[in-house]
């Protein structure tokens, strides 16, 4: 049996329908102690040592999976089987800390924050936490994400604005910025809507997000995000999701043979920057970069189930 390829109902008010996903998605996707040992790098340790203050590599793996496994009580979406910051792997990732230093007030956007990974790793590189924004459908895991790190809003002062980013009265549906905004960036605490930093924001990561939608969604998501991205040159979108080689709806990996199936449309790197350079943005007015990296699951994984990550950025000319 086939899933649709949206991966979580975007009707989060009909809880029959949403408890049914999320029995269906916990057979399909159970929690699994491989996924740590695939993921997990000294950086990403050293990392959350520093953040926690825990001493200890089996002490860390210890914390991270308890909070795993109270994260799937709130919705077991998949990525949180890979659990660990990830956004400077990305070949982007110098400029947009350059950006955090160079540029005065320059804004950085994490969509879907989840925990808080990332956001944290940019603020440990140097980007002013108050100049960092955290949005997410889930505020629980913002809330799991202070737990996981040992932080709180008084040690983090990065801004969480919850929400849907397909909601229109949370953020509107515009062409991206063809002229200076007339207004000012607004003060980040107090905003309930990514609305107002429309044309604003210098640096957006969205990791593992595309993937998890049809084509017609996620070129609507595509303009969402771009509607955010400041004018100025340099300002940047990038971020991780499944890809293929071939374009086209693919079917997940499932060890489970007796469960559904969950479809993902998959692009390339080529029909990727087709559609921010050029449909999305004017052509030419941006420069995109993306590269696929295949990636094995687990140690035992059959051949057939190969799987490959596409790290990609969009950069204002």
């Amino acid at each position: 049996m086939v899933q649709n390829s949206a991966i979580y109902s975007e009707q989060k008010g009909d809880s029959e329908a949403r408890d049914g996903e999320f029995a269906s998605y916990a057979r399909l996707l159970p929690l699994d102690s491989r996924f740590y040992a695939s993921e997990v790098s000294d950086e990403n340790i050293d990392f959350l040592k520093v953040q926690t203050g825990f001493k200890g590599d089996d002490e860390i793996k210890k914390h991270v999976m308890k909070i795993q496994a109270d994260a799937y009580q709130v919705y077991p979406y998949p990525f949180i089987r890979w659990f660990w910051t990830s956004i400077s792997q990305n070949p982007a990732y110098e400029r947009l800390q350059n950006l955090g230093k160079t540029k005065p007030g320059a804004i950085f956007l994490e969509v879907p924050s989840a925990f808080g990974n990332d956001v944290r790793k940019v603020v440990a590189d140097g980007f002013q936490p108050h100049n960092c924004i955290a949005a997410d459908l889930e505020a629980s895991y913002w809330k799991l994400g202070h737990r996981l790190f040992k932080s709180s809003p008084e040690t983090l002062p990065v801004t969480f604005i919850p929400g849907d980013i397909f909601d229109p009265t949370y953020l509107a549906l515009s062409p991206p910025l063809s002229a200076l905004p007339s207004t000012p960036a607004p003060a980040l605490p107090g905003l309930s809507s990514l609305t107002p930093l429309q044309g604003h924001v210098s640096a957006i990561h969205a990791s593992m997000f595309f993937h998890l939608f049809d084509e017609a969604k996620q070129l609507e998501l595509a303009r969402r995000l771009a509607s955010l991205l400041s004018l100025a040159p340099g300002s940047l979108i990038l971020g991780r999701q499944v890809a293929a080689p071939i374009k086209g709806p693919r079917d997940a990996v499932s060890r489970a043979p007796d469960q559904p199936v969950v479809r993902l449309f998959c692009h390339t790197p080529a029909s990727w920057a087709a559609l921010w350079d050029g449909v999305v943005f004017k052509e030419g007015t941006v420069r995109v970069e993306a590269e696929l990296r295949e990636v094995t699951l687990y140690a035992d994984s059959p051949p057939e189930q190969r799987v490959w990550w596409m790290l990609w950025s969009v950069t204002r000319l």
